[in-house]
């Protein structure tokens, strides 16, 4: 369906989504600072509904060819926001180990990073590792949040998303490397 077919209010959609996923951070915060250890299935929903709506927005965007250059950089950074926040207060909870603040210190490092070398030719595209990263990270954080300390197969879970953002940010870099202009 071409972007003209699709009415005006429509076309803002998936910005409006990537919107309330920032919304929904503080929200989930409150709500996992007044959990029990980490243990909370109002959060657990709160951050369930964040990564639902990551994958609506970007299927409707790219659907209605109404993709923009807001939601090219706030929906990956409302993902980004959202797993860090996640992966600091578990960590914080005892939930996770220290290891796992490697994920937000890699975000902070592609954040910064990325004003720097888009200046210079650097065009950032979400790839398949990076992708598949996002989902099982939020996958991996929700069922941690819902299951008792000492489940461990929402941590091999987290794993298996960590090693695939690790991937990604390697392949982001070599990509940076080739591209970037001197």
């Amino acid at each position: 369906m071409a972007a003209h077919a699709v009415p005006a209010p429509r076309q803002q959609l998936p910005n409006a989504l990537t919107l309330l996923r920032l919304a929904l951070i503080p929200v989930f915060v409150v709500l996992v600072l007044g959990a029990d250890e980490g243990y909370s299935w109002p959060a657990a929903i709160v951050f369930a509904t964040a990564g639902v709506t990551d994958q609506v927005d970007g299927f409707l965007a790219r659907r209605w060819r109404v993709e923009s250059a807001f939601g090219k950089i706030a929906d990956p950074l409302a993902d980004r926001l959202m797993i860090d926040a996640a992966v600091i207060l578990l960590w914080h909870a005892g939930r996770l180990p220290w290891l796992a603040l490697a994920i937000p210190a890699r975000d902070v490092v592609l954040m910064a990073g990325y004003p720097l070398l888009a200046g210079r030719g650097y065009d950032f595209e979400v790839n398949l590792a990076g992708k598949a990263a996002t989902w099982l990270l939020y996958a991996s954080l929700g069922f941690t949040m819902v299951t008792r300390d000492g489940a461990d197969w929402p941590l091999w879970l987290f794993w298996i998303g960590f090693g695939l953002a690790a991937l990604a940010a390697a392949q982001y870099a070599l990509k940076a490397r080739r591209e970037v202009k001197p």
